[in-house]
C-alpha cells in the first residue's frame, strides 16, 4: 500500500539520514527501484515528473502499475507515489489518481501566488492524508521541460510557505537538474542554514542530487536535507549499459533482440545505482 511521505521524512531528518526520490520512466525503472529498496530495507520515493506522466498513460495507469506492482512484488518497505514538479493543474490531477504525495512548484509564481496556491493544496491534502512538497527559488537546469533559472530561494519566503504546513519544502541552492557544469560553484550551505534556522523540523529536499559531491550531499543531510532527487544518473547509468549490450553485438546473438534481454542490463544498472545512492544517503535498513 502507498503510503504518505510524512512519517518516513520526519524520521530521516530526525535521524539525520535522507531518503532517496528516485524518478520513473517505465516498469523497468519502476521494479528496479521497489526491489532495490526491499532489498535493502529502506523507505523509498518514487518520483513521477508530468512528462512522465503523459508518456506512461496517464497518472491513473502509473498509480494502477505501482500498487499492481508492490503487490505482486510483495514489497513492505514504506513506498510514496509523489509527483514530481507538479503544475497546479497537475497536482490535482495526481490526487485523484491516487499518487500518495504531490510535488506543487509554484516557484515560478509571485510569491504571494504561490503561496495562495500551495494553502489551498495543503488543505486538500491534508484532508485526504497526503504528504505535500512545495518549492522556493528554483532548480537551475531543465526536468522534462520544466526550465528553472537557478535562483537562490529567500529564506524569509521559506518560512512563510513552510508556516502553511506542507510536509517538505525544496528551496534552491545553487543545485540544478541534469549534468552539472564545470564552472558550477558548488551548494549554498549558508542558505541552507539559514533556511533551516528559520524553518525548523521542516524536511528540506535537494533536487538535482546527480553530480553533487558526495561530501556536499553529506553536509546538506546535517543541515537538514531528508530528501534527495535522483533522476539523471539513472538515466545515464541505463543508457550505458544498454549502449554496452548492443555495441558487443549481444542484441544479435540468439534471441538476444528480445527486450526482456535487451533491457535487463540496463534494469541491473538502475539497481546498482539506486543501492549506492541508498548506501550514501543513510535509508538503508530505515524502513
Amino acid at each position: 500500500m502507498l503510503v504518505s511521505a510524512k512519517d518516513m521524512l520526519n524520521k530521516a531528518k530526525a535521524g539525520h539520514y535522507a531518503v532517496g526520490q528516485f524518478n520513473i520512466n517505465n516498469l523497468e525503472w519502476t521494479k528496479a527501484v521497489l526491489l532495490t529498496a526491499q532489498e535493502l530495507n529502506s523507505p523509498v520515493i518514487l518520483g513521477v515528473s508530468e512528462g512522465a506522466g503523459k508518456y506512461m498513460c496517464g497518472y491513473k495507469t502509473v498509480a494502477s502499475m505501482v500498487t499492481a506492482m508492490m503487490d505482486e512484488l510483495k514489497i513492505t518497505v514504506p513506498v510514496a507515489l509523489h509527483l514530481d514538479h507538479g503544475s497546479y493543474e497537475g497536482s490535482f490531477k495526481c490526487i485523484e489518481a491516487g499518487f500518495s504525495s504531490i510535488m506543487f512548484d509554484g516557484s515560478h509564481y509571485p510569491i504571494d501566488e504561490n503561496i495562495e496556491k500551495t494553502r489551498e493544496l495543503v488543505k486538500i491534502c491534508k484532508d485526504k492524508g497526503l504528504s505535500l512538497e512545495a518549492e522556493v527559488g528554483s532548480i537551475g537546469g531543465e526536468e522534462d521541460g520544466v526550465i528553472g533559472a537557478g535562483e537562490v530561494a529567500d529564506p524569509k519566503e521559506c518560512k512563510a510557505i513552510a508556516d502553511l504546513g506542507v510536509t517538505m519544502l525544496a528551496a534552491g541552492i545553487g543545485n540544478i537538474h541534469g549534468k552539472y557544469p564545470a564552472n558550477w560553484t558548488g551548494l549554498r550551505f549558508d542558505t541552507l542554514d539559514d533556511i533551516q534556522a528559520l524553518t525548523g523540523d521542516m524536511p528540506l529536499v535537494l533536487h538535482g542530487g546527480t553530480g553533487i559531491p558526495d561530501d556536499m550531499i553529506k553536509k546538506a543531510i546535517s543541515l537538514g536535507v531528508a530528501k534527495i532527487n535522483v533522476n539523471t544518473e539513472c538515466q545515464l547509468s541505463f543508457a550505458a549499459a544498454t549502449r554496452k549490450y548492443i555495441e558487443e553485438g549481444k542484441d544479435l546473438s540468439g534471441k538476444g533482440f528480445d527486450p526482456r534481454k535487451l533491457l535487463a542490463p540496463g534494469f541491473e544498472a538502475i539497481k546498482a545505482t539506486v543501492k549506492e545512492k541508498m548506501e550514501l544517503f543513510g535509508s538503508v535498513g530505515k524502513a
